[in-house]
């Protein structure tokens, strides 16, 4: 199976959430930050995760930024899937979350979503993550690896 894990990460939480997922995978897996990825031309890949920390309620500036430019043929009938890093606050909720609008985003451009978005969580805007969260994460990660 080739992967490839595309994130952005302000303060590292993100980076080392996308690290689990990629090394939790069996195959061809690549994990680059958005903003080192050559849009125009990603490779073929069987599956495309894509995740970065919920800032204001979107993804950061350089995962907007390659979900803008990667061309439909690149993400039409490849399976995706989203995930971010969130704060769990009580005022977090009314502006939404990275994740959602990153699959919004791939399945507008013709990718399959193989699971509903997924959150990890983070236990201040700074982290650390919380306890458990890299190893969820990479047990999500071998579930849509399967799927």
């Amino acid at each position: 199976m080739k992967v490839l894990v595309i994130f952005d990460s302000v303060y590292g939480n993100t980076q080392k959430v996308a690290e689990a997922i990629g090394g939790a995978i069996v195959g061809e897996v690549k994990v680059v930050r958005a903003s080192q990825i050559d849009t125009d031309c990603p490779g073929q890949v069987d599956l495309l995760a894509v995740g970065a920390p919920t800032q204001g309620g979107r993804p950061t500036q350089p995962v907007l930024g390659f979900l803008a430019k990667v061309p439909e043929a690149v993400v039409k009938d490849t399976k995706v899937a989203a995930f971010d890093t969130r704060y769990a606050g009580r005022f977090v909720k009314i502006f939404g979350f990275a994740a959602d609008r990153i699959a919004e985003a791939l399945v507008a451009k013709g990718g399959k979503l193989i699971a509903p978005p997924e959150a990890f969580f983070v236990t201040g805007k700074k982290g650390p993550l919380k306890e458990g969260e890299l190893e969820r994460a990479a047990s999500w990660a071998r579930k849509i690896a399967g799927s």
